[in-house]
């Protein structure tokens, strides 16, 4: 597996990889309403563009498909972070972690926050995030419930 900065051109196989995981996976901890409202088939392409172009994640690769990616913003912020559905439970998303984290001290930042759909709370407690809030975002009119969570880093600058 490779992990790298996102390419120019890979956002529709991003985009795959984040209706997969939301889909297949989240699908466990949200109803299907709530799951239509986070990620619908239809989302708007250009919107898309731009915010995949704007967070410029890392991608995790396996044998030349994107299967995988997250970002860290220099705030430290965790926007997105999603293994496609296809591919569970095969480490990529403890991979991509690690990238994350090594960015975060690369960056030397003193945290890193995410908000963290249910489904992934476990994931990140691993890696030693806390919850800081409980939250309830409202997306396309419909309740999608998340967690706001931290994780103080012990080598920041």
């Amino acid at each position: 597996m490779l992990i790298r900065r996102y390419r120019k051109g890979e956002e529709s196989a991003l985009f795959d990889v984040y209706y997969s995981a939301i889909h297949l996976v989240a699908c466990r901890d949200y109803t299907p309403q709530q799951i239509e409202a986070w990620a619908p088939r239809d989302l708007d392409a250009s919107l898309w563009e731009r915010r995949i172009r704007g967070i410029n994640p890392f991608v995790a690769e396996l044998d030349g498909t994107v299967v995988a990616y997250a970002d860290v913003q220099a705030s430290g912020y965790i926007d997105h972070f999603f293994v496609s559905g296809a591919h569970p439970r095969r480490g990529l998303g403890t991979m991509l972690m690690k990238r994350i984290l090594e960015e975060a001290a690369r960056l030397g930042l003193r945290e890193l926050t995410s908000d963290v759909s249910r489904t992934a709370q476990g994931f990140f407690e691993r890696f030693g995030f806390g919850v800081v809030e409980q939250r309830n975002p409202v997306l396309r009119g419909i309740t999608i419930p998340n967690a706001l969570m931290r994780l103080e880093l012990q080598n920041a600058r």
